[in-house]
């Protein structure tokens, strides 16, 4: 028999895009009211990996990747999830996005994406959240898996990754 105990905390992650970088700024604010300090905010990524979103976003899609100094409870994520879909809905416009934001977390051991979508990888959460577990860290790095998304698993990607991933590792050490 195993012997159950609490998880570790987990680091906060969130991708924003838009095609409005004004707005970007905006929802950092709210999401820094909500979730604390960043200690990470990436440049201006531009997102060109699919054109699902142009219908109702726009062309010229821009990213941010953000990780949060507070630690968070891996169970909290579908809290997380609904939080930034209302967001989503409050800077909606004629009932489309202006902005995506996918949060997730970085653990020990792998990336966590928050989605409402299920498919054949996505256990369920709760309150109609699936996890994706969309990088495993193996062999010191950050791996994709087959069904990874294009845009995280990119060289670059998964090298920002690691190094939010040694911030949160000196954090745990610090709180343990």
């Amino acid at each position: 028999m195993s012997k159950l105990k609490s998880p570790e905390p987990t680091k906060l992650i969130l991708s924003i895009f838009s095609a409005d970088r004004d707005l970007l700024g905006e929802i950092l604010g709210e999401l820094s009211e909500k979730y604390g300090r960043t200690d990470f905010i990436s440049e201006f990524i531009p997102f060109y990996y699919t054109d699902y979103y142009t219908r109702e976003m726009g062309k010229s899609l821009v990213r941010r990747f953000i990780s949060f100094e507070n630690l968070v409870r891996p169970e909290s994520l579908p809290g997380i999830k609904i939080f930034t879909n209302s967001l989503e809905e409050k800077y909606s416009k004629n009932d489309n996005r202006r902005v995506n934001i996918d949060p997730g977390y970085i653990s020990k051991h792998n990336l966590i994406l928050a989605t409402g979508k299920n498919y054949t990888h996505r256990p369920y959460l709760g309150d109609g959240i699936y996890a994706d577990l969309t990088l495993i860290y193996r062999n010191k790095t950050f791996q994709p898996l087959e069904w990874t998304y294009p845009d995280y698993a990119e060289k670059n990607v998964t090298e920002m990754f690691n190094r939010i991933r040694e911030k949160y590792l000196a954090q745990l050490k610090q709180e343990l």
